[in-house]
């Protein structure tokens, strides 16, 4: 169960992350005058399948590992696969249909995608030294 908490705990973290990004992203797209419905509407469902797809990457992880403890390697081997591609085809389907809609700004759609990395490493620094989750 201790596992589940830091899922939550980093998913959380990626999501106030994604946040922020995505505002800093949209005043860049209204200073450059190219604000547009199809940018708010990418950047909200940029938001989703990031941090979708970071939660189900870290709990699907999670469940890996726990089948790892439990002896069982190959069933863990064979979870994070399915999840894996599982995730890419959501994703895949998603942008494209979102994108194909004409609703969406691509690149507003592509950008939310980026940051998860970059915010968790900054998250790093800013992490207790005494905090090993």
């Amino acid at each position: 169960m201790e596992s589940r908490k830091i899922v939550y705990r980093e998913t959380a973290v990626v999501a106030i992350g994604e946040t922020l990004c995505i505002g800093l992203m949209f005043g860049i797209f209204a200073l450059l005058g190219q604000w547009s419905q199809g940018v708010l509407l990418g950047g909200i469902f940029g938001f989703l399948l990031s941090v979708g797809n970071f939660f189900f990457m870290a709990l699907c992880t999670c469940l890996a590992a726990d089948r790892a403890e439990a002896q069982n390697v190959k069933g863990g081997q064979a979870l994070l696969r399915v999840s894996y591609f599982a995730r890419f085809a959501v994703m895949a389907v998603v942008l494209f249909a979102a994108a194909k809609s004409g609703l969406c700004n691509i690149l507003a759609l592509a950008l939310p995608l980026l940051f998860p990395r970059p915010v968790l490493t900054l998250g790093e620094f800013f992490r207790k030294s005494g905090d090993n989750s």
